[in-house]
């Protein structure tokens, strides 16, 4: 008898069969709060009437029109909405399946554009588990460790974390930036340079948010030495972070933007955006795939952008995350162990560490499955593990905040008294 690989690890031992908005039913119907949102996709909640609606409609027309093949009208839709969204400077899409897919699009496309081999990425970034991606991520030994050679041609400076440092946000930034001139100094000549890799807020590495100066400093780099700026939106992106990018934030101003995870609410979907002139210098051939701008994903993303819309989920979004994010510092603020809460909008982590101030996962991971135990469905995250990060969908209460902040306050009681 087949069975699932035993190196999956599932973070629950829930059993869904049935979904709505945050909540989530197993097959005994009890109900759990979800404040994973399948790491950050179900950006509408689960099943919303009008992306199950605009699937159920396609279904029944066409499933799968291959987009180098044949065109049809959800991914031409779908291409106009986003330019409403989108940075105006970024007129021109490529659809693929999955975040890895898009970022090594991105990837070719900067080598392709500049005639450069290197890419710089940020200590802390995740990019994916290809591996192009894979090479480009330092989140975590586990998403690169055994595959190796891994792709040559990247560097890695350090990312302005504040917490892992143990500095001032100006301090770290400051850091953050004389080190990336080293690198340019040092490692990866800027005429060798193509591309820099890097995340409004670090998802896998523990839901660090970046800052103003430092997006500023690195626009300014790559404009002095014709560098492209490549922003990682796959989870961030589509409202997570209370604004619809989270580059948005800090006047972000990417050449290439890469969005995934909660595009089409569940369905997978994932593409870059940059402007004509950049995209023009693909070279021919090099972009493409089979499953790419899927018709049934497409009238899935087109409904997702006109729920966040009409139902005003960005602002929900920092509206609520403001409110998650308030309660979850006074449970820090009874909890020496936790000793950081931080993040964007509804994409908030809590940082434990022991008592000599090392990264504590034994007791980030029993608080999170002490949560699941009492209903309230969690993911850790940092470079331990040792982030316990908040990302319900964008659709979240204020009731089921507050109910998901009381089962968190009890679960760490629970564990750490």
């Amino acid at each position: 008898m087949a069975e699932l690989s035993q190196i999956l690890k599932q973070a629950t031992g829930v059993v869904a069969a049935r979904g709505e908005g945050v909540q989530l039913f197993d097959e005994d119907d009890r109900r759990y709060l979800d404040f994973t949102a399948g790491i950050g996709v179900t950006s509408t909640g689960h099943c919303h009437p009008r992306v199950v609606a605009a699937a159920q409609e396609q279904v029944g027309k066409i499933i799968h029109a291959q987009y180098t093949t044949v065109m049809h009208r959800p991914l031409l839709t779908l291409v106009d909405r986003l330019g409403e969204v989108l940075p105006q400077h970024l007129d021109r899409m490529f659809f693929a399946n999955s975040g890895s897919e898009a970022i090594e699009a991105a990837l070719r496309l900067s080598r392709q554009a500049t005639g450069r081999p290197n890419v710089i990425v940020f200590h802390g970034g995740f990019h994916g588990r290809t591996v192009a991606a894979a090479s480009m991520t330092t989140s975590g030994t586990k998403f690169r460790s055994g595959f190796s050679p891994l792709m040559a041609g990247v560097h890695v400076s350090p990312f302005p974390d504040p917490g892992h440092f143990g500095w001032p946000v100006e301090q770290a930034t400051d850091f953050a930036l004389s080190q990336l001139d080293y690198v340019l100094q040092t490692l990866s000549t800027p005429a060798d340079t193509a591309a820099f890799f890097v995340e409004p807020v670090l998802g896998e590495g523990g839901y660090v948010p970046a800052n103003e100066r430092f997006f500023a400093g690195l626009r300014e780099r790559a404009d002095e030495h014709g560098i492209l700026l490549v922003v990682d939106e796959v989870q961030t992106g589509f409202g997570r972070t209370g604004k619809f990018w989270g580059g948005d934030h800090f006047g972000s101003q990417p050449d290439i933007l890469v969005t995934a995870k909660g595009l089409a609410s569940g369905f997978p979907l994932s593409g870059i955006a940059a402007s004509s002139a950049l995209m023009e210098k693909a070279w021919p051939g090099s972009q493409g795939g089979t499953y790419g701008a899927n018709a049934v994903a497409c009238a899935a993303a087109v409904a997702t952008l006109d729920v966040i819309q009409d139902e005003g989920l960005v602002q929900n979004s920092a509206e609520r995350g403001a409110q998650l994010k308030q309660a979850l510092q006074m449970v820090a603020d009874k909890h020496e162990q936790i000793t950081d809460v931080r993040g964007l909008g509804l994409m908030v982590g809590n940082e434990f560490r022991d008592a000599n101030g090392k990264p504590d996962p034994v007791t980030a991971a029993a608080v999170q499955q002490e949560a699941a135990r009492r209903g309230l469905l969690l993911l850790t995250c940092g470079a331990w593990s040792q982030v316990v990060r908040f990302i319900p969908a964008l659709v979240v209460s204020p009731d089921e905040i507050d109910e998901a902040a009381t089962v968190w306050s009890d679960a760490v009681s629970a564990i750490t008294t």
